[in-house]
This record gives C-alpha cells, structure tokens and sequence, in this order.
C-alpha cells in the first residue's frame, strides 16, 4: 500500500492494489504510485485527491454537500480521474481478473 504525504508529512489518502496475488510488491508499489500521480494531476494534488474522494463518499452515503458544490460535476470528475489513474496503473502488468484499486483518505 502506498501512503501519499503531503507537505505537513501526514497521509493526505493511501492507494492499494487489491485481488493481484501473484503480482511482487515491486511492480505492486510501482502501480499504486502510477495511479496516485494520475490521480494528483487530474485532481490537484494531495488534498484535491483527498478532498474529492471525500465529497463523493459523502455524496454516496446521502449527507449534504457544501453549498455551491455541483454533485454530478464532482462525481464525473472523480469517475474520469480513476479511470485514467487505473489504465495508468494497470499499464504493462496484463490484467488480473477482479483487481482494482482501493483509495482511502488518510
């Protein structure tokens, strides 16, 4: 599992490769890092990260959103992010049935 540390040195979120059992950690550290740099450049670092993925688990578990805040626009950016960060991450290991992965915030 990769931690992502933002400047204060804390993890802003971790990524982890799941149900890839046969995969080294090399090549596994070496795909999460793959797909946490799409996933900074697509949504403004750490915090943009961080922050999006908690505006969408938010939005999925019913709570209210900041005002002003577009539900559908988040829940798009956020889709199209992880798909490019996973095809990113995936990228030259083939892939393994069922595996994905799993985004945490801190």
């Amino acid at each position: 599992m990769s931690d992502i540390a933002t400047d204060t040195a804390v993890a802003a979120y971790t990524v982890a490769l799941c149900d890839f059992p046969e995969l080294p950690s090399r090549e596994r550290s070496a795909a999460e890092g793959r797909y946490a740099r799409v996933l900074e450049r697509q949504l403004g670092g750490p915090e943009g990260v961080a922050g999006t993925l908690a505006a969408v688990q938010r939005l999925q578990d019913g709570d209210e959103v900041p005002e002003g805040t577009d539900a559908m626009a988040t829940v798009n950016r956020w889709a199209r992010a992880a798909v490019a960060a996973r095809t990113a991450g995936m990228q030259g290991l083939g892939e393994s049935e069922g595996a994905y992965f799993d985004v945490r915030i801190g």
